[in-house]
């Protein structure tokens, strides 16, 4: 007996913790619970704490107060300058109305499926209508603002409330970035091959210059210094004519022996000439006169020179 009275206590002291689990639960600072009976919306509790239902007959629901993001997909869109774009963005949103979040989407992963949706259209209307140089840098912020606007007009039958979308990126696809790039190299080598076509032109004025200026400083150079060997020589021819005139036959004598000293080398020097010729004048005569005394005979002996005739010929080393 006793032993049925204690398995008939476990029983009951089970299927009263059982009850006492289904029909309380907690709400955490962080959430917002919606109680569900039998699938129908029966209350919203935003407050933490505590709180009790219908055991088996209700369910909770529970949605994060706090800000929650969400990625959305790259997409193409093409500007208004007809280029094309891969932008890369992310929304940030709260859940601002439990029962119509849950209505509408349900859970959070439908709510990522629906702002996909709606913010693909946001960025293109928006997008769409923006040049490319907008998009990348004068209006970002402006355009930013903009989608985020349409998407909260859109969102709010959601039970939601786009606190902030940002383009992480905006870029040309990678195809577009080529030849931009392949334009860009291009251009870079025509300014390298006109900066230095411009280079080899000025070096090319510079020698041409340079070149002319040693031409003529060569020239003048060579004027002055004909000009200066001129005066030399005259200057010279003055010196021997001023000599000669004050004692000829000294000037005479002084220019023999420099013509003997430049004719008769010491190297193999042979001349063929008469022994009587004017050359040999102070050989034949200290005074440098070149006719005979009276009654002296001639050295050949009164006969002319004729080839082979070495009586008449004198040789000199």
């Amino acid at each position: 007996m006793r032993s049925a009275i204690l398995f008939f206590f476990l029983i009951v002291l089970a299927i009263g913790a059982v009850v006492a689990y289904n029909a309380f639960f907690i709400v955490h600072q962080t959430q917002t619970a919606l109680v569900l009976r039998f699938g129908e919306p029966r209350q919203v509790i935003t407050q933490p704490g505590l709180n009790v239902k219908v055991p088996l007959a209700e369910t909770v629901e529970y949605f994060d107060k706090r800000i929650l993001d969400i990625d959305i997909a790259s997409k193409e869109v093409t500007a208004s300058d007809q280029k094309r774009l891969v932008v890369d963005a992310f929304a940030r949103y709260r859940i601002t109305d439990p029962l119509l979040f849950y209505q509408a989407v349900r859970d959070e992963a439908g709510a990522a499926n629906r702002l996909n949706s709606v913010m693909d259209s946001a960025m293109r209307g928006v997008l769409g209508n923006a040049t490319f140089i907008e998009v990348v840098r004068d209006r970002r912020e402006a355009l930013m603002r903009l989608i985020a606007e349409r998407v909260n007009a859109e969102v709010r039958n959601f039970g939601l409330e786009i606190v902030d979308v940002r383009i992480k990126r905006a870029d040309l696809p990678d195809a577009n970035s080529q030849a931009i790039f392949t334009r860009m190299q291009t251009e870079r080598q025509r300014e390298a091959a006109e900066l230095r076509a411009q280079g080899n032109e000025q070096a090319k004025r510079i020698r041409a210059t340079a070149d002319r200026e040693a031409t003529v400083i060569i020239a003048e150079a060579n004027r002055d210094s004909e000009r200066i060997r001129g005066e030399g020589d005259a200057e010279r021819n003055r010196i021997y004519a001023a000599a000669f005139s004050r004692d000829p036959d000294f000037f005479g004598f002084y220019r023999s022996m420099q013509a003997y000293e430049e004719g008769l080398k010491a190297n193999d020097t042979r001349l063929v000439i008469s022994p009587n010729s004017e050359f040999f004048r102070y050989f034949n005569n200290p005074v440098g006169t070149t006719s005979a005394p009276s009654g002296a005979t001639p050295a050949n002996g009164g006969q002319p020179n004729r080839p082979g005739n070495t009586q008449g010929t004198a040789a000199a080393q």
